[in-house]
Protein backbone atom coordinates (compact mmCIF):
# COMPACT_ATOMS: atom_id res chain seq x y z
CA UNK A 1 0.00 0.00 0.00
CA UNK A 2 1.04 3.20 -0.97
CA UNK A 3 2.12 5.94 2.14
CA UNK A 4 0.10 9.04 2.06
CA UNK A 5 2.17 11.92 1.18
CA UNK A 6 1.94 13.01 4.92
CA UNK A 7 0.53 11.23 7.57
CA UNK A 8 0.89 11.28 11.34
CA UNK A 9 3.10 7.74 12.15
CA UNK A 10 4.05 7.29 15.84
CA UNK A 11 3.95 4.50 18.78
CA UNK A 12 0.84 4.97 20.48
CA UNK A 13 -1.43 3.40 23.34
CA UNK A 14 -5.24 3.68 24.07
CA UNK A 15 -4.12 6.74 25.89
CA UNK A 16 -0.44 7.53 25.21
CA UNK A 17 1.34 8.78 22.27
CA UNK A 18 5.42 8.95 22.25
CA UNK A 19 7.70 11.68 20.99
CA UNK A 20 10.55 11.75 20.99
CA UNK A 21 13.66 14.46 21.70
CA UNK A 22 17.04 14.79 22.51
CA UNK A 23 19.33 17.09 24.87
CA UNK A 24 22.15 17.55 26.42
CA UNK A 25 23.19 15.14 29.57
CA UNK A 26 22.14 18.04 31.98
CA UNK A 27 19.22 18.47 30.92
CA UNK A 28 18.04 14.92 29.35
CA UNK A 29 19.66 13.16 32.66
CA UNK A 30 17.68 14.60 35.65
CA UNK A 31 14.49 14.54 32.80
CA UNK A 32 14.52 10.51 32.84
CA UNK A 33 15.55 10.55 36.66
CA UNK A 34 12.89 12.64 37.63
CA UNK A 35 10.00 11.68 34.95
CA UNK A 36 9.54 14.98 34.54
CA UNK A 37 11.10 18.00 32.87
CA UNK A 38 13.05 20.13 35.56
CA UNK A 39 13.25 23.73 36.66
CA UNK A 40 15.97 23.89 33.98
CA UNK A 41 13.86 23.03 31.04
CA UNK A 42 12.84 26.18 29.63
CA UNK A 43 9.53 26.35 29.16
CA UNK A 44 9.59 30.05 27.65
CA UNK A 45 10.53 28.34 24.53
CA UNK A 46 9.85 26.79 21.38
CA UNK A 47 10.67 22.67 21.78
CA UNK A 48 9.89 20.31 18.87
CA UNK A 49 9.07 17.13 19.03
CA UNK A 50 9.03 14.22 17.09
CA UNK A 51 6.66 11.07 16.78
CA UNK A 52 8.78 9.42 14.17
CA UNK A 53 11.94 7.92 15.74
CA UNK A 54 14.00 7.52 12.90
CA UNK A 55 13.45 11.21 12.19
CA UNK A 56 14.91 12.34 15.61
CA UNK A 57 18.07 9.91 14.82
CA UNK A 58 18.49 12.17 11.53
CA UNK A 59 18.25 15.10 13.25
CA UNK A 60 20.55 14.08 16.68
CA UNK A 61 22.49 11.90 14.22
CA UNK A 62 21.58 8.87 16.64
CA UNK A 63 22.62 10.41 19.59
CA UNK A 64 25.84 12.14 18.66
CA UNK A 65 25.69 15.43 17.88
CA UNK A 66 26.90 18.31 20.41
CA UNK A 67 23.97 19.32 22.70
CA UNK A 68 21.75 16.45 21.65
CA UNK A 69 23.69 12.96 23.27
CA UNK A 70 20.43 11.97 25.24
CA UNK A 71 17.86 10.87 23.52
CA UNK A 72 14.28 10.85 25.56
CA UNK A 73 10.78 8.68 24.54
CA UNK A 74 8.70 11.30 25.88
CA UNK A 75 5.19 9.54 26.75
CA UNK A 76 2.73 12.60 26.59
CA UNK A 77 -1.62 12.13 26.72
CA UNK A 78 -2.96 11.51 23.74
CA UNK A 79 -5.40 14.52 24.13
CA UNK A 80 -2.52 16.80 24.93
CA UNK A 81 -1.13 15.60 21.86
CA UNK A 82 -4.00 16.09 19.77
CA UNK A 83 -5.01 19.69 21.28
CA UNK A 84 -1.60 20.91 19.83
CA UNK A 85 -2.79 19.16 16.92
CA UNK A 86 -5.85 21.24 16.86
CA UNK A 87 -4.24 24.53 18.08
CA UNK A 88 -1.70 24.36 15.46
CA UNK A 89 -0.37 26.44 12.54
CA UNK A 90 2.01 25.28 9.63
CA UNK A 91 5.39 26.81 10.28
CA UNK A 92 5.25 28.28 6.64
CA UNK A 93 3.20 30.01 4.47
CA UNK A 94 1.57 27.82 2.00
CA UNK A 95 -0.60 29.05 -1.06
CA UNK A 96 -4.24 27.75 -1.27
CA UNK A 97 -4.08 26.47 2.75
CA UNK A 98 -4.05 30.28 4.06
CA UNK A 99 -5.57 32.84 2.09
CA UNK A 100 -2.86 35.08 2.02
CA UNK A 101 0.95 35.89 3.96
CA UNK A 102 -0.88 38.52 6.28
CA UNK A 103 -3.83 36.09 7.36
CA UNK A 104 -1.13 33.02 8.03
CA UNK A 105 1.38 35.42 9.84
CA UNK A 106 -1.52 36.46 12.10
CA UNK A 107 -2.67 32.84 12.81
CA UNK A 108 1.21 31.61 13.35
CA UNK A 109 1.46 34.57 15.94
CA UNK A 110 -1.25 33.29 18.10
CA UNK A 111 -0.90 29.90 17.70
CA UNK A 112 0.93 27.94 20.50
CA UNK A 113 1.62 25.57 18.42
CA UNK A 114 3.37 24.54 14.72
CA UNK A 115 3.34 22.13 12.47
CA UNK A 116 6.02 20.75 10.10
CA UNK A 117 6.02 18.41 7.63
CA UNK A 118 9.64 16.92 7.58
CA UNK A 119 10.70 14.00 4.58
CA UNK A 120 10.70 10.34 6.58
CA UNK A 121 13.74 8.66 7.01
CA UNK A 122 15.07 5.03 6.40
CA UNK A 123 18.06 3.25 8.85
CA UNK A 124 20.63 4.90 6.37
CA UNK A 125 18.87 8.38 7.31
CA UNK A 126 17.99 9.04 3.25
CA UNK A 127 14.77 10.52 3.15
CA UNK A 128 11.94 8.68 2.08
CA UNK A 129 9.36 10.38 -0.31
CA UNK A 130 6.61 10.86 2.24
CA UNK A 131 6.38 13.17 5.48
CA UNK A 132 5.94 12.58 8.60
CA UNK A 133 4.85 14.89 11.62
CA UNK A 134 7.18 17.75 13.62
CA UNK A 135 5.56 19.50 16.36
CA UNK A 136 7.01 23.09 17.71
CA UNK A 137 5.11 24.03 21.45
CA UNK A 138 5.63 27.36 22.83
CA UNK A 139 3.91 29.24 25.46
CA UNK A 140 0.99 27.67 26.88
CA UNK A 141 1.66 24.50 24.68
CA UNK A 142 5.42 24.03 25.91
CA UNK A 143 4.14 24.63 29.43
CA UNK A 144 1.32 22.16 29.16
CA UNK A 145 3.77 19.23 27.38
CA UNK A 146 6.05 19.87 29.93
CA UNK A 147 3.53 20.01 33.71
CA UNK A 148 0.39 18.35 32.42
CA UNK A 149 0.72 16.15 29.14
CA UNK A 150 3.74 14.37 30.51
CA UNK A 151 3.21 10.60 32.06
CA UNK A 152 7.08 9.46 31.64
CA UNK A 153 10.29 10.06 30.20
CA UNK A 154 12.81 7.38 29.19
CA UNK A 155 16.54 7.48 28.00
CA UNK A 156 16.21 5.65 24.68
CA UNK A 157 20.41 6.44 24.02
CA UNK A 158 20.96 3.07 24.18
CA UNK A 159 18.92 2.05 21.64
CA UNK A 160 19.39 4.24 19.12
CA UNK A 161 23.43 3.23 19.40
CA UNK A 162 22.71 -0.42 19.31
CA UNK A 163 20.56 0.51 16.21
CA UNK A 164 23.46 2.85 14.84
CA UNK A 165 25.51 -0.74 15.37
CA UNK A 166 23.57 -2.78 13.51
CA UNK A 167 23.05 -0.34 10.90
CA UNK A 168 26.66 0.10 10.55
CA UNK A 169 27.43 -3.28 10.51
CA UNK A 170 25.05 -4.35 7.64
CA UNK A 171 22.39 -5.61 9.72
CA UNK A 172 19.47 -4.22 8.58
CA UNK A 173 17.29 -6.67 9.58
CA UNK A 174 18.35 -6.61 13.54
CA UNK A 175 17.96 -2.91 13.27
CA UNK A 176 14.48 -3.24 11.60
CA UNK A 177 13.41 -5.36 14.26
CA UNK A 178 14.90 -2.99 17.58
CA UNK A 179 12.67 0.09 16.52
CA UNK A 180 9.86 1.33 17.80
CA UNK A 181 6.68 -0.24 16.02
CA UNK A 182 5.28 2.82 14.79
CA UNK A 183 1.29 3.05 12.61
CA UNK A 184 -0.74 5.25 11.01
CA UNK A 185 -2.11 7.65 14.45
CA UNK A 186 -5.72 7.37 14.40
CA UNK A 187 -7.81 10.37 13.30
CA UNK A 188 -4.64 11.97 12.21
CA UNK A 189 -6.35 12.94 8.85
CA UNK A 190 -9.00 14.49 10.58
CA UNK A 191 -6.48 16.60 13.32
CA UNK A 192 -4.30 17.59 10.55
CA UNK A 193 -6.74 18.63 7.79
CA UNK A 194 -6.00 22.15 8.55
CA UNK A 195 -2.24 21.53 7.92
CA UNK A 196 -1.72 20.30 4.80
CA UNK A 197 -0.97 21.74 1.95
Amino acid sequence: MEEPQRRIRAHYTASTITVYQAYSPEIGTPAVHQGRFSAGWKRDRMTWIKPSFLWMMYRCGWGTKAGQETVLAVEIARDGFEWALRNACLSSYVRGVHPDRATWQRRLKRAPTRVQWDPERDLHLRPLPYRSLQLGLSGEAARRYADEWTVSISDVTPLAHEIHAHVGSGDLDAATRLLPQERPYPAGDELTAHLRS
